[in-house]
């Protein structure tokens, strides 16, 4: 699966731009990485974690994604607790896809 499976018609304007940054990465490990976090965690996260999602975001993609595989080190700045929670949601016990 490689889109959504929630409408983001419930969420304010700021969510719903994330959420769609979130499935449009232009790679599609990250769109799946970040989608399905969206889909999970979107609606529920603080302003706050909302704002360390949105600077991931404006990281290249394949940074983010050696941080999260473990391929190089997440810098401090971006080693946040909402970081560790788009991790978490990712435990890499499985494909990414399916």
């Amino acid at each position: 699966m490689t889109e959504s499976t929630i409408s983001s018609a419930g969420l304010d304007d700021r969510r719903r731009a994330a959420f769609y940054r979130a499935w449009h990465r232009g790679m599609r490990e990250m769109d799946i990485l970040y989608g399905k976090f969206a889909d999970a965690e979107m609606a529920k996260l603080t302003d706050g974690e909302l704002d360390h999602l949105e600077a991931l975001m404006d990281l290249p993609d394949r940074d983010v994604l050696m941080f999260i595989t473990g391929e190089a080190p997440t810098p401090a700045e971006f080693d946040t607790p909402l970081f560790k929670k788009l991790k978490e949601f990712h435990n890499h016990a499985g494909p990414i896809f399916g």
